[in-house]
């Protein structure tokens, strides 16, 4: 009984917070936690690696031109560390093996942006989904 109380009371606090961390990102304001002049890469891809976890665990990860959020952050954390001005990410679509190459400070800042955005979405999604139910009061 005691074992089981404990475990119910861990589960609770793991999921207050994750949903903490979703509830934070819709808080944010895309445009300037993703701001890569004002903020710097590091701190930008940062916030990617913060966020796209819980994403990815929602099930909610964006995938833009084939190439996974997590990619993006990969490819960005490689190009830093080679002080690179392009990043280029290597993805597989349709069982080949392709490469993209973009300026760093986009990737990173496309990183940072699907990162929060995904979950921003998911949060609004759980509030507005019964507006788009046919029989709303809407016309269409």
């Amino acid at each position: 009984m005691k074992l089981l109380k404990i475990t119910t009371a861990i589960l609770l606090s793991l999921s207050l917070a994750n949903a903490s961390l979703s509830e934070d990102a819709t808080k944010l304001d895309v445009k300037k936690v993703c701001d890569v002049k004002a903020n710097g890469l590091d701190k930008v891809l940062g916030v990617a690696k913060k966020y796209n976890p819980e994403a990815i665990k929602l099930g909610v990860e964006f995938k833009r031109l084939g190439i996974k959020n997590r990619e993006y952050i990969k490819a960005v954390e490689e190009a830093i560390k080679s002080k690179s001005k392009d990043t280029v990410i290597k993805y597989k679509k349709k069982g080949k093996e392709k490469t993209k190459k973009f300026p760093t400070d986009f990737a990173t800042w496309r990183a940072c942006t699907f990162a929060v955005r995904a979950l921003q979405l998911h949060e609004e999604g759980k509030k507005t989904w019964r507006l788009a139910v046919p029989g709303d009061g809407f016309k269409y």
